[in-house]
């Protein structure tokens, strides 16, 4: 350890991690440049070609010239997966059963009422119909 001195190891872990940091956001740009649905065909290979081919200059041009659009694509995203998110969470409660009922529970409660004679049949075959669409 003696050929090798602790400023050197700190050195080594900058560079290992900027080298890290660039790859990252070299696949960043890479993914956004796919993910752009207002650029096509020859714009999408315009910038592919620039970004692999120069690759410093090329990252660097994309951030300037669309970092913004970028930011806006990302939150879009984001907020798309949210939204997928909680609908799916609004499903599996409703058919789970959790906290709610689910449709076998409410026919087999509106037929209970229907039976009692609670409901009248025209007013079991609208609620049947709303609970079945």
């Amino acid at each position: 350890m003696d050929d090798y001195p602790l400023l050197n190891l700190f050195w080594t872990m900058l560079w290992f991690f900027l080298w890290v940091m660039w790859f990252f956001l070299l696949f960043k740009v890479i993914t956004d440049i796919f993910r752009d649905h207002s650029l096509h065909g020859w714009g999408k290979a315009g910038w592919l070609i620039l970004v692999l081919l120069i690759p410093f200059i090329g990252v660097f041009i994309y951030v300037i010239a669309r970092g913004r659009s970028m930011h806006e694509r990302d939150a879009k995203q984001i907020k798309e997966n949210e939204a997928a998110f909680r609908s799916y969470v609004q499903q599996a409660a409703a058919s789970s059963g959790g906290g709610g009922s689910g449709s076998a529970d409410e026919l087999s409660k509106l037929s209970v009422l229907k039976d009692k004679g609670d409901i009248s049949q025209e007013e079991f075959e609208r609620a049947k119909a709303r609970i079945l669409a």
